[in-house]
Formats: C-alpha cells, sequence, structure tokens
C-alpha cells in the first residue's frame, strides 16, 4: 500500500527543456485513486494536483503542489495524508525548492531539496519518525546531472512535451531525483486513443512508463498514461502495476486550465 500514490506519480513522469505553455498559474485537477484489492478494484483515496503563485523578496515563482489523501471510511485500514510539492520558475518551471512530506499508515517522512544549478547539486534534508516518537535527520550534498529534476516538476514538465511530433514507438530516457538517488526513466509514446472521462470523451495521447534498476513499477507496457491530444495535456487516466497489486487514476474534475 506505502507505493501507491508514489507509483501514480511515476505514471506521469518525464523531464525536458522547454517554455511553460500548458501550466496555468490556478489550475487544479482531482482524481480518484483505486487499488485491486482481494481481487476487485477499489477506489480508496483522492489526489489533488494544484498549482499556485508565490512571491518571494526576489522573483515569483510557481508552487506545485500534490497530495493525497485516504477516504475517511478507509483511514481505519490504511491511512495516508502525503504531501509532494516544489517551487519552480514559472515560464521554464525550472526547479529551487522541492518538499516531500508523508504520512502512510503511521510512516511518516519528511524530504526537501535545494537545488543549486550552477554547481549541479542538491542539498538535501531527510528526516524520519522512529517508533520510540524519537526523530532522525540527515543532511548532505547530492552531485545530479544537469537535467536531472524532481519528481513534481518532472509531473508538470510532459504537458509541455510536443508529443504531436512523436511516432509511435518513440521513445525517451531520463533521470528524476528520489529519495537521494537519480533513476532513470523510460517513456514510450504507444498512439493515439479516444477514451470516454469525467470530462468527456477525449483524445489522448497513450504513453507506456518502465524504471530501469526499479521493483516500483513491473511490467512492460503495465504502467500507462493517458494525456489529453490538446494544448493543456491534461492527465486524465493512469494503470499501474507494482509488486504488490495494480490499480488506476482517474480524473474528477479539471479547474483553471491555462488554455
Amino acid at each position: 500500500m506505502r507505493s501507491i500514490f508514489l507509483s501514480l506519480l511515476f505514471l506521469s513522469i518525464i523531464s525536458v527543456k522547454a517554455q511553460n505553455t500548458a501550466i496555468g498559474k490556478n489550475e487544479k485537477l482531482t482524481f480518484s485513486a483505486s487499488y485491486t484489492m482481494s481481487g476487485l478494484l477499489t477506489e480508496l483515496a483522492q489526489v489533488n494536483m494544484e498549482t499556485n503563485e508565490v512571491k518571494t523578496s526576489k522573483s515569483t515563482l510557481l508552487r506545485l503542489k500534490c497530495t493525497a489523501t485516504t477516504y475517511s471510511k478507509w483511514d481505519g485500514f490504511f491511512k495516508i495524508r502525503d504531501l509532494y510539492e516544489s517551487y519552480v520558475n514559472p515560464n521554464s518551471l525550472t526547479p529551487y525548492l522541492y518538499k516531500r512530506d508523508i504520512d502512510e499508515g503511521g510512516y511518516q517522512k519528511f524530504m526537501q531539496y535545494k537545488f543549486k544549478h550552477k554547481s549541479n547539486t542538491v542539498e538535501s534534508i531527510k528526516r524520519k519518525k522512529r517508533r520510540d516518537g524519537t526523530i532522525w535527520e540527515e543532511k548532505k550534498t547530492i552531485n545530479i546531472q544537469a537535467s536531472t529534476k524532481d519528481l513534481v516538476t518532472t509531473i508538470y514538465h510532459i504537458r509541455n512535451l510536443d508529443i504531436h511530433k512523436a511516432s509511435p514507438g518513440d521513445s525517451q530516457t531520463f533521470k528524476v531525483i528520489f529519495d537521494n538517488q537519480e533513476f532513470a526513466f523510460n517513456l514510450k509514446y504507444l498512439k493515439k486513443e479516444t477514451i470516454n472521462t469525467a470530462l468527456g470523451r477525449k483524445e489522448c495521447y497513450k504513453l507506456a512508463v518502465s524504471i530501469n534498476n526499479s521493483d516500483v513499477l513491473k511490467g512492460t507496457n503495465d504502467n500507462l498514461l493517458w494525456l489529453t491530444a490538446d494544448s493543456n495535456k491534461i492527465p486524465v487516466y493512469a494503470k499501474f502495476k507494482i509488486a504488490v497489486g495494480s490499480g488506476e487514476l482517474k480524473i474528477k474534475s479539471a479547474t483553471g486550465l491555462k488554455n
């Protein structure tokens, strides 16, 4: 169960240098998250993806916020209260600060990255709550590649890709830093497909995701993502397969879109 929200996020990832033409400053996407339990696909949680502007003394940043919350009737079984957020340049989506604060079935963990782009490093803070209630903390500086980004930033970068220029079978490998490690992700464009969604019947780009040297996502072409084939490229549907089961993510509503 702990890997469910992480897997949902991994389904939406690619890194690319591009200008932001798809992400608005007051966007809110709401999803239902389901997981296979005793052979049945069961809706367990709500996932929100939101953006808003944040003014600092030096600049204006775009906050990219992702949360996952189990419905109250499932809290007694496995309570999830997860927050992932990144503060980025609103035009290039270059990340400056990333935070992850999760509580999953009593397992609590906090991560923070400060990106130092001139030196291609990340200043990391990792904090966990032990069973006895004490706090363990680790600080370190991590070398990264120039194109490496955090998880949340890459979720939004995918929507600025020129997918309409891709041919079925085209793929790309890229880097994301997570839990102080860089991971290689492979994204493959499969085809266009029209599906029914809560937003209506939508023509979509169908994509497949796999991860090198990781057991977070299982199978080949078993982890799939559908983005609307328009200028917003909204993630409307995702299917995932992990070591302990499978599930899906479905759009419920979308407001504040840029286009």
